[in-house]
């Protein structure tokens, strides 16, 4: 008999939160239905399903595990940390190398020099970046260790019984209670006081109440709205309940967001902007080096050294230190980021981070405290009154049942206990505990008079329809109930609580009433929902997860960066609006998340900027609003800790995350802070744009360099009976002047350059090498000058005079250039640089002008220069600074631009 079921088209279409068409309508499907009708959509009762049903399920919807995604083995991470288009082209420029210098010519003419510096520096890059990298797992990895092992389920024929999760399947019963993992999306069929904690999933502190009565508009709300569904992977905080399995493995909640953190993660801003640059540069390459080899050999006849000289023309033209330069400032900026308590994960990151336009960060524990406060505790006619806090902490106190975040916030206020000599004054005689229907709870206590006292404690609409009086606030703030006025709770006065009510709700608190009763000591012990009537009401008392006080500064801080901030939370708006007033956060517009639903993305697209706050929003929606936000071409960072965050965190250009994060969380950020405060980001900003400042410097001084540097090949191949520099010298200056470029990540760039985010730009890259390039070439031209009709070396024979002059004014102009490109101002007059690179470059031109006079001279086909010549090269260099201001000071005012 075949069992393979043709699975529902549905399971195969994304809903715009990017949940499972069929899931989403199957869970509001038995969400509004009765028990009965419920478990008949699921063709299942309350014996449960059979095991051969159970096998026959398995086979049609599979395990219920959800997808993971396992971390590369090493040597694929190794393979990878080669995939760089300018590692290809030296690995190109090394095999013809080695064919023309090492294959064909005879064993002692064999020259290993280019292919020996080029496979250097190809190592040297690669394995840099695999050791940084190597420590970075998979997203997903966690995900399996999020599961319990074993659940209870009810199986026809066989009973209650302990299973591998993996083996539940949709319609098997199975049993809850406190401290268990929901181990799929469930439909609650029976339930007692059932709390569960869904701040894996939404981000809300407080559990949330669930029971099994149906919800007739279940397909007006989305999934995480229905308080009859419990998600696998949220965790029951109290209470038990009975439940039917609606959905398993990839189709539940859980398994949707799942899907969304596998698989490769989008490309980011660095990864875009390094490309852009890397194939202007290539695109230049590719025609530069063919014209020059032509040049040459048909200017000078000999194909085999124009080709040799074109191999390396176009070695001096490719930045091949551009993937190590990229990640030793990459590796430094990581260095110095996780002594400010910042963690670099994935070093592509820091650039990220500091291009970083856009902040999105959570509300709870970013924001706020991550902790539920007593903000207020007023009398009925909203003063603060210290008698209501009294009563709410008797009745916190004498509780059983779940002491929830609220009850914990309010005996904070210890100095009460002795005060009221809690245990010695009121002795606890019942207690009518919290239920969903009701939603309030009371204690009842013996008073040292013997009466009886019952509080009561709950949600404002259902006490306010049992409270008869309210409490004429007295002067003398006691308990003495018999000697306070009471005042009739009619119209007047119920528009009064309900006023203040509203008002402290849009200040963003949870408020409850508290009310009490006096019996005579002789009322039997047998307290009940029916003696909760006639109560006479105290006040409020209402609660808040409070703003940090290091929040408003933060942002401050971070908007004078340049970087705007976006809320998106789970937690609802008016709580979320008044958080943000506190600490700064413009509210102009809220969207929540059904609004969201009901859009396109294209509609998204066109007002995402200008929304700050996003309320309500299910983890896939955070992704949504992610991706909007990058589709317009900002550079998002998102800021997280729950698993709700997960998958924002991934689509985000740079996920940031804190070490109290949950595993998964940790796995898809990019960059982990060790302290969950916005100071500590403002730190890891300002690095982030040091370091690409620091690469951006590279790569515009390479790039202008060769360009100019290859004008001056392609005029002196033109007009020279020999060639301008031999091969060899073009090898030993392009790598002098890059071990001059490794001291680049020590570093320090200007104020002014750190205030705004920075991206990569190709079109300023190219821009810079157009105007600062030539300038260069205009003083090599000018040395060729000297050298030819001053000096004379304008024949074949004295071309080694030539090709040495040249190879030192290149290198020394080269040199000097990094000082001149590294800041907007005078160097050395208005700013200098760091210790390390003043004495690199220092170094890198004192070996420069020693060479020629050093015993490697004749090996290296080079003679002594003139003492003469050098006067003519001090003028040169100190002309080329010059101008090189002059154009620097120009190309700032018309591109408003530098680095």
């Amino acid at each position: 008999m075949n069992n393979k079921t043709t699975k529902n088209p549905l399971h195969n279409m994304i809903s715009s939160n990017g949940m499972n068409v069929g899931t989403v309508t199957k869970l509001q499907g038995v969400a509004s239905q009765d028990e009965k009708l419920a478990c008949a959509m699921l063709e299942t009762s309350r014996e449960g399903i059979t095991d051969e049903m159970a096998k026959e399920r398995q086979q049609k919807f599979g395990l219920n595990e959800v997808k993971h995604q396992k971390a590369p083995k090493w040597y694929v991470q190794l393979l990878k940390s080669f995939a760089n288009p300018f590692i290809y082209i030296l690995l190109l420029i090394a095999t013809v190398s080695f064919i023309i210098d090492v294959g064909l010519p005879e064993v002692g003419e064999r020259d290993y020099k280019t292919v020996v510096v080029v496979s250097i520096m190809i190592l040297v890059s690669a394995l840099l970046r695999f050791v940084q990298e190597n420590r970075s797992n998979a997203a997903a990895e966690k995900l399996k260790s999020m599961v319990k092992t074993t659940a209870t389920v009810l199986r026809k024929f066989k009973g209650k019984r302990e299973i591998p999760i993996v083996e539940l399947v949709p319609g098997d019963i199975v049993y809850l209670s406190a401290g268990d993992m929901i181990p799929a999306d469930c439909r609650i069929v029976q339930s007692k006081d059932l709390f569960v904690s869904e701040s894996m999933l939404t981000g809300e502190a407080l559990p949330v109440e669930k029971n099994y009565l149906p919800i007739r508009n279940a397909a007006e709300k989305s999934p995480i709205e229905l308080c009859n569904i419990c998600f696998m992977g949220t965790n029951v905080v109290s209470g038990s309940a009975i439940a039917v399995i609606v959905t398993t493995g990839s189709y539940t909640y859980f398994g949707s967001i799942s899907k969304s953190i596998t698989g490769e993660r989008p490309e980011t801003s660095f990864d875009k902007g390094i490309n852009k640059v890397s194939f202007l540069l290539i695109r230049f390459m590719l025609v530069m080096v063919p014209l020059i080899f032509l040049i040459n050999g048909l200017m000078k006849g000999n194909w085999t050294e124009a080709l040799l000289f074109a191999i390396a023309v176009a070695v001096g033209l490719t930045p091949e230190m551009l993937p190590m330069i990229v990640t030793a400032n990459l590796a430094k900026g990581a260095v110095n980021m996780s002594k400010r308590k910042v963690i670099v994960k994935r070093l592509n990151s820091i650039q990220n981070i500091g291009a970083m336009d856009i902040l999105c960060t959570d509300k709870t524990g970013t924001l706020t405290l991550d902790k539920i406060v007593m903000e207020k505790h007023l009398n009925v006619y909203g003063v603060e009154d210290d008698e209501v806090l009294k009563w709410a902490y008797l009745n916190s106190f004498h509780q059983t049942g779940l002491k929830n975040l609220m009850d914990k916030a309010v005996l904070e206020h210890a100095e009460l206990h002795d005060y009221l000599k809690v245990e010695d004054q009121y002795l606890k005689i019942d207690e009518i505990p919290f239920d969903f229907q009701r939603r309030r709870m009371s204690v009842v206590l013996k008073q040292h008079n013997g009466k009886h006292l019952l509080i009561c404690k709950g949600a404002v609409e259902e006490m306010l329809e049992l409270c008869t009086h309210a409490f004429d606030p007295g002067d003398d703030r006691s308990l003495h109930v018999e000697n306070d006025r009471t005042v009739p709770m009619d119209d007047t006065m119920r528009k009064i609580v309900l006023k203040t009510s509203k008002k402290m709700n849009e200040e963003g608190l949870r408020v409850l009433l508290v009310a009490i009763r006096e019996f005579e000591g002789a009322h039997p012990l047998t307290y009940a929902v029916a003696d909760e009537a006639k109560l006479t009401l105290t006040g409020f008392i209402g609660f808040l997860d409070p703003a940090k006080p290091s929040s408003q500064p933060a942002i401050e801080s971070l908007q004078k960066l340049g970087i705007g901030i976006k809320v998106l939370t789970g937690d609802n708006e008016i709580i979320t609006r008044k958080i943000c007033m506190d600490v700064g956060i413009p509210v102009d517009r809220i969207v929540n998340g059904n609004e969201l639903d009901s859009i396109l993305d294209t509609e998204l697209n066109q007002y995402v900027d200008e929304v700050s706050v996003f309320a309500k929003l299910s983890p896939l929606q955070k992704v949504r609003v992610v991706k909007a936000l990058r589709d317009k071409g900002h550079t998002v960072g998102f800021m997280g800790d729950g698993i709700n965050d997960a998958a924002a965190l991934k689509e985000a250009d740079v996920g940031i995350s804190v070490d109290t994060a949950v595993d998964i969380t940790k796995e898809s950020a990019d960059i982990i802070l060790l302290e969950k405060d916005l100071m500590v980001l403002r730190k890891g900003v300002i690095y982030g744009r040091r370091t690409f400042g620091n690469i951006i410097k590279y790569i515009k001084m390479t790039a202008s360099s060769n360009f100019g540097n290859m004008f001056s090949m392609l005029g002196a191949s033109a007009f020279l009976p020999f060639l301008p520099m031999l091969p060899v010298h073009l090898l030993i200056q392009n790598l002098l002047y890059d071990i001059s470029q490794v001291s680049i990540p020590w570093d320090s760039m200007d104020e002014e350059f750190i205030v705004e985010p920075k991206k990569w730009d190709a079109g300023s890259v190219s821009k810079f090498m157009l105007f600062i390039g030539p300038i260069s070439s205009l003083f090599d031209f000018a040395t060729f000058a000297v050298l030819f009709f001053v000096f004379k070396a304008n024949t074949v024979s004295d071309q080694t005079l030539f090709q040495t002059g040249w190879f030192v004014e290149g290198l020394l102009s080269q040199t000097l250039i990094i000082h001149m490109i590294r800041t907007k101002k005078i160097p050395f007059i208005q700013s200098w640089a760091a210790a390390p690179v003043v004495a690199l470059t220092s170094l890198i031109m004192i070996i420069g002008v020693v060479l020629p006079f050093t015993p490697f001279a004749a090996a290296l086909k080079m003679e002594a220069l003139p003492l003469t010549y050098f006067p003519w090269l001090i003028g040169i260099l100190v002309c080329y600074c010059l101008l090189t201001q002059w154009v620097k000071n120009w190309f700032i005012q018309k591109f408003h631009t530098w680095l």
